[in-house]
This record gives structure tokens, sequence and C-alpha cells, in this order.
């Protein structure tokens, strides 16, 4: 779990680093970087992942962490948007 929260975080600082604002979705990134992370490790287990450290999938994880902050990204542009 531990090395989960690592690469969902520094995969949310990418993700924010390329894509330039974050605005107020910033958590609802980390969170779903974290979890895409922890089940993209799940799935590395049983496939294998040509890029481990130690029994942790490095590469499904990223790729499943980065489906899940893709997700928030295009489910944050569909919503309401505030005009002041």
């Amino acid at each position: 779990m531990v090395l989960a929260v690592l690469v969902g975080t520094l995969n949310v600082a990418l993700f924010v680093l390329l894509g330039g604002d974050a605005r107020g979705r910033l958590p609802f990134l980390l969170v779903a970087a974290i979890l895409g992370a922890y089940a993209g490790q799940a799935i590395g287990l049983r496939l294998g992942d040509p890029l481990r450290i130690g029994d942790f999938g490095l590469l499904s994880s990223s790729v499943v962490a980065w489906a899940g902050m893709i997700v928030v990204a295009i489910v944050s542009t569909l919503g309401p948007t505030r005009h002041t």
C-alpha cells in the first residue's frame, strides 16, 4: 500500500506538471491515482509486469493510475462550472 501511495502521488505530480493547472480537483486526482495504483498493482501481480520493484508492478500501477486521473479530468470538465 505504501508504494501505491508513492506511485500515485508521483503520477499526480507529473499529471499536474504536464497539465498545468489542477484547480479544485487535486484531492480527487490524488485519490483516483492512489486507488488506481493499488488496483494496477493487483492486476500486475496476476498478469505479470515487465517493470517490477520486488512484488510491486510499477508499469501496470502507473497505467491504471493515469486511467483514473483521466477519468477524473473528464468528469470534472462535464460537471457544472462556477461563473464569478
